[in-house]
């Protein structure tokens, strides 16, 4: 797993290499503007007849970007600067680099260094190919003030490439929220990757994220400790469950899917078909009697456990006593899809989780509604794994969307260790939070995967997969990135518009052959 720093802990990089290592702020700035200049030639095609703009705020970001329109310039590039300041606005090393780009731009006629009066002066770079934000820099929080909104607002609607330094404008990094952010095609992080960068607000604003450097080398980060991660695929083929010479279908994992009902039969038979693709040696799937012939047309493999539901198409306490026998045999028990939200069906969901309080359980869908209300904190949650999108967290936490994605690391581990579960937080992207605090950040998957289904059939691959290992935080995680993984493969056979759930399940092999053959 690659490892993801607080700001906090990148900024006092800076204060390890001056202290520690006796680098002046002026070598470490130049190091910067040398690593982000190479990254920016990189895309030299977005150069071709057009000039560099770049934005630069009044402290070491904008320093960074003064630093890096003199190696722009000495390599033949036009630059165009705007200064969101004046001369006296700036101190230190970033003072020292804007003195020496205006020495510079006196020998280059054809660029030229604007002082920021009205948005009249950042139209000026609507002609760029490429755009440079370095306006603010890590420290910076909560919403944008106005003239940097209008500015980032401005910036995001002209057709370039643009690049942000070491974070884009507007986007907090502890919270990675911000309601206007400069839209980057690419990051140059600076010393390390940032958590902020790569989930909700940085995942959409921040395009590639590459990692810059200061000159400082890893081992001030070697010792630092961090409880956030970003999922690599070597972490997919570590959980990935081994298979014994000697498996049988008995021993190859047991897994009992509780879901469906007359109103929602498909959910259930994703999960269900799910469980089978993931390797696990047998599946029953409980449904309402009156309409099992609903289900038993859907499924590939899985078998159905009819229970006599009275023709009301929807589970019940009354039905448990045929399903006992069942839920002691699984190795983990699914609770959720499609299930319906009868209050009778609710309380019965209630009733087994709390009476099987050590089995494995993968709960996802209207189960996760059950224990709204508060009622999760009176169940234990231990071998749970529970699998929302935003929406079902913040009613199972009983706060509004808006406040549950002001801080969804705070709430996600907050809920994870206080209740010693597992959350599968499902979005773009994916969010695993384990008991122990740490939050591991998916990294595959496309907007393809936004669609009826997907949810269901990962529910199925989290619990063939547990089944089978008899382990939940790695055979989590490579479950979560296979599931993503066989979207992203699809892809390129059937574009994000067109695969559906069942194609991702039937492509799972796929992407568990290419995780074995390509990762080292």
């Amino acid at each position: 797993m690659i490892p993801l720093y607080s700001a906090k802990q990148v900024r006092d990089a800076d204060v390890y290499a001056i202290n520690k290592l006796g680098i002046s702020p002026i070598v470490l700035m130049e190091n910067a503007a040398r690593s982000i200049y190479d990254f920016t030639v990189e895309y030299s095609e977005y150069f071709q007849n057009k000039n560099v703009g770049i934005v630069c705020g009044k402290g070491n970001n904008g320093g960074d970007g003064f630093a890096l329109a003199r190696h722009l310039l000495i390599n033949d590039f036009e630059v165009v600067l705007v200064f969101l300041g004046k001369e006296n606005d700036l101190k230190g090393e970033a003072l020292d680099n804007y003195r020496i780009v205006n020495n510079f731009l006196k020998d280059y006629p054809k660029s030229k260094l604007i002082h920021f009066k009205s948005l009249k002066d950042i139209n000026k770079l609507r002609n760029c190919g490429v755009i440079v934000d370095a306006i603010l820099g890590t420290g910076s929080k909560g919403e944008l003030n106005e003239p940097f909104s209008a500015i980032i607002k401005s910036l995001n609607s002209y057709d370039a490439f643009k690049i942000a330094v070491d974070v884009p404008t507007g986007l907090d990094l502890e919270t990675s929220t911000g309601e206007v952010v400069f839209q980057a095609n690419l990051t140059i992080t600076l010393s390390e990757y940032k958590t902020g960068l790569f989930y909700h607000k940085g995942f959409i604003n921040s395009g590639e994220v590459r990692k810059g450097s200061i000159g400082i080398g890893n081992r001030y980060y070697d010792l630092l400790t961090t409880k956030d991660f970003m999922v690599e695929p070597s972490d997919a083929l570590i959980g990935l469950p081994k298979k014994a010479i000697n498996s049988h279908k008995y021993s190859a994992g047991k897994v009992f899917v509780i879901a469906g009902s007359g109103a929602y039969p498909g959910a259930a038979c994703f999960t269900a078909n799910a469980v089978q693709c993931s390797g696990a040696g047998a599946c029953f799937l409980a449904f309402p009697k009156s309409v099992k012939q609903v289900a038993q047309k859907k499924l590939d493999t899985a078998i159905v456990i009819p229970y006599n539901d009275n023709k009301s198409e929807h589970l019940r306490e009354s039905n448990l006593p045929d399903l006992e026998e069942r839920i002691k045999w699984a190795d983990v028990l699914v609770l959720g899809p499609g299930l319906g939200r009868e209050e009778e069906t609710l309380n019965t969901v209630r009733i087994i989780i709390d009476q099987y309080k050590s089995k494995y359980m993968v709960i996802d869908a209207n189960a996760l509604y059950a224990l709204g209300n508060n009622l999760y904190k009176t169940i234990s949650m231990k071998n749970k794994v529970l699998t929302p999108h935003h929406k079902e967290f913040a009613d199972l936490l009983g706060i509004d969307l808006n406040e549950l994605e002001s801080d969804l690391t705070g709430y996600g581990k907050e809920f994870s260790v206080e209740n010693n579960c597992w959350l599968v937080l499902k979005g773009a992207p994916t969010l695993v939070f384990t008991p122990k605090g740490e939050m591991l950040i998916n990294s595959a998957g496309n907007p393809g995967m936004a669609k009826f289904g997907t949810g269901d059939a990962l529910t199925g691959i989290i619990a063939g997969f547990i089944a089978q290992s008899k382990e939940i935080n790695n055979t989590l995680i490579s479950a979560v990135y296979l599931h993503s993984l066989a979207a992203d493969l699809l892809v390129n056979k059937k574009t994000e518009f067109s695969f559906t759930a069942n194609d991702i399940i039937e492509e799972l092999p796929n992407a568990i052959k290419y995780i074995r053959e390509s990762v080292v």
